[in-house]
């Protein structure tokens, strides 16, 4: 792998490292982090220093017989199932999203994929297969954007960006992403809001691709 030279910004770092990041950008964040050593080491010197607060926070009392309820759900518990580990291109936590198994591709058109990893009402998280020399159709951005390379590069007006690399979109960019030459780029994308496309076929297949 070539280094990394787009990182995760240490703002969204330290949120997951508290827990506080929604599922599709915990997701391309804990990714990420699996892809670099300068952010996994970041990331856990924030939970040692959350740690080191709890640690001087005063006790709670417990309710009365809760240890025992706590000690019974857990041997009532099935085990769980194994966690899913690295598959080719695919770290752990992008297996984890795909359950374990290969991408179901759907077509968008000009030989661009996608598969929806999960999509609510907070934000989508989606896997994007781009050929060579492809373009995704021009778009702004309605909130923000986290896509992280796993396979090939793409360039844009803020630059190059491979694998391991994270690119953060948001409303104030407008963009056309370009697939590298070489290996199809396959990207992991997290928004929390729709996309901004600036053509109008874009725009009228934007709910039916859910993008």
């Amino acid at each position: 792998m070539s280094a990394i030279s787009h990182h995760i910004p240490d703002h969204l770092i330290r949120a997951h490292a508290a827990g506080q990041l929604p599922h599709h950008f915990a997701v391309v964040v804990a990714a990420h982090l699996s892809m670099c050593d300068a952010c996994r080491a970041q990331a856990e010197a924030e939970e040692m220093v959350g740690g080191a607060l709890l640690d001087r926070l005063a006790p709670a009392a417990l309710q009365d017989g809760a240890r025992d309820r706590l000690l019974a759900a857990l041997d009532s518990a099935p085990p769980p199932p194994p966690a899913p580990r690295r598959s080719g291109i695919f770290p752990a936590p992008v297996m984890q999203a795909l359950d374990g198994q290969p991408p179901r591709w759907r077509m968008l058109g000009g030989g661009i994929r996608q598969q929806v990893l999960s999509a609510d009402e907070d934000g989508s998280l989606r896997l994007l297969y781009i050929p060579p020399g492809r373009a995704v159709p021009e778009h702004g951005h309605n909130g923000l954007e986290l896509t992280l390379v796993l396979q090939g590069a793409f360039s844009d007006s803020e630059g190059r960006f491979g694998v391991g690399d994270v690119e953060l979109a948001e409303d104030d960019l407008d963009h056309q992403p370009v697939a590298c030459p070489g290996a199809p780029c396959i990207c992991l994308a997290a928004t929390d809001a729709p996309l901004r496309f600036t053509a109008f076929l874009p725009r009228l297949l934007q709910p039916l691709f859910r993008i």
